[in-house]
Parts: structure tokens; C-alpha cells; sequence
């Protein structure tokens, strides 16, 4: 990657307000507990707007706040629509990825959990562009490091590849040194696997209540990791 390359991507950084955090992370300071109420972000990777991913990831939101209450905060950012360019270490171009830099590197962001379609018993390609791009934050200091993060992923048959393609967004996101967790008790895998029919998850009983209990588990380990438990 030439220098000038190297300077962009930077700036978009620092424009973030995020080179402070990285380099504090990178000489091994402990990043400062929020004074106000923990930040759990959903990602919905999807190219449909407001379809079975983002519905999923709604309900895990759900989770969220009924183990969190007063002490979390919500949102859901749909990358539908978004230019997440493929990532290209020789170009500067992050494309609308700029925009998630300073939402996502906020030290009151405590968890991250990741919605994903699945086409071919994997993660859809914007997931894939997402995660790539995150390389900015490894750039910049490890920004993503010790926020919780959690998978979801729907798909058209029961046993359709959801859990490879948890599998293929967890190795991505441990890279980051995120701490990886599933969807907790009384289901206990690897994270949210959903089945979408005609559109919907609403029959869906049992993905249903995995998309609640990983936002609930998401909820609690960052809590607990922010001392407010």
C-alpha cells in the first residue's frame, strides 16, 4: 500500500475521532467504562431493506433490551442500499463504509452482533465486504477489540449452512479481537439460525427465540465487561 493510500485511510480515522482510542488500545491501556448506558449495535448484511435479517436482528435487539434495560442503548444499521466497496489495500476509496467508522469505534459501543443472509451456505457478499473493510480498525489500533459480538444468519431451509456461515463472520470478527460469544441458554450453539419462509421468519418459533437469547447473552457479557452487570 503506497503512502498516500496509507494517509487517507488514516484520516478517515482520525476524522472519526478513533486514532486516540487505537493508540491507547495498541500500548495495552484499558479502555475507560461508558458513564452512560452500554451501545449494542446489529449490522443487518443484507441487500433487502427491512427483510428476514433485519426482522431477525430486530428481535435479537429485543433480547437486548429486556436483559439490559435502562443500561443499554439499541440500533440497527441495514448495509441495504450502502456502497461497501470489495476491499482493495491499493485504493483509499472505503465508500459509504466511512460512515460506520466513528459508530462502530465509539467506546460506548460494547457489542456488535452481525446479520447475515446466507447464499451457498455462506455469508452473503456485502457481509463479506463488510468484514473486509473492517481491516481500517486493525489499521488503526484494534478499535474493534474486546467489544462482544454476536452472528445471526437467516436462511431458506432449515438446514441450510446458517451455522458455516456464523462460523465463516466469527472468524472474521476474532480476528479483530472481539470476543465471540453464541446465543445463550437455553439454546447454547454458536449463535441465531433462523428459516425464512416466504419472506418471514414469523414461523420460526425456535430461530425466533435463539435471535432473543443471543441478544440477551450479547447484553450480558458486555455488561459484565463494562462493569455494569
Amino acid at each position: 500500500m503506497n503512502r498516500d493510500v496509507q494517509q487517507n485511510r488514516r484520516a478517515f480515522l482520525a476524522v472519526a475521532g478513533a486514532a486516540a482510542a487505537g493508540a491507547a488500545l495498541s500500548a495495552g491501556a484499558q479502555e475507560p467504562a461508558p458513564s452512560g448506558p452500554v451501545r449494542i449495535l446489529a449490522i443487518s448484511c443484507s441487500p433487502r431493506p427491512g427483510m428476514t435479517t433485519a426482522a431477525g436482528l430486530g428481535i435479537a435487539l429485543e433480547g437486548v433490551r429486556s436483559f439490559g434495560r435502562s443500561r443499554v442503548e439499541t440500533e440497527l444499521i441495514e448495509l441495504a442500499g450502502k456502497n461497501i466497496p470489495v476491499f482493495n489495500p491499493a485504493s483509499a476509496d472505503l465508500g459509504d463504509f466511512a460512515e460506520l467508522i466513528p459508530k462502530l469505534s465509539d467506546p460506548a459501543v460494547r457489542g456488535i452482533i452481525v446479520g447475515t443472509p446466507v447464499y451457498f451456505c455462506g455469508m452473503s457478499s456485502l457481509c463479506k465486504a463488510f468484514l473486509d473493510q473492517c481491516m481500517a480498525f486493525r489499521k488503526g489500533g484494534m478499535l474493534l477489540r474486546n467489544k462482544v459480538a454476536g452472528i445471526l444468519a437467516v436462511g431458506g431451509v432449515r438446514n441450510g449452512g446458517q451455522e458455516l456461515a456464523i462460523a465463516g463472520v466469527q472468524a472474521g470478527l476474532m480476528c479483530q479481537e472481539m470476543i465471540v460469544v453464541g446465543d445463550g441458554r437455553p439454546s447454547a450453539h454458536t449463535g441465531a439460525t433462523l428459516l425464512n419462509t416466504d419472506d418471514s421468519i414469523e414461523k420460526d418459533e425456535f430461530g425466533r427465540e435463539t435471535a432473543r437469547n443471543l441478544g440477551r447473552h450479547v447484553a450480558e457479557v458486555a455488561l459484565l465487561l463494562a462493569g455494569r452487570a
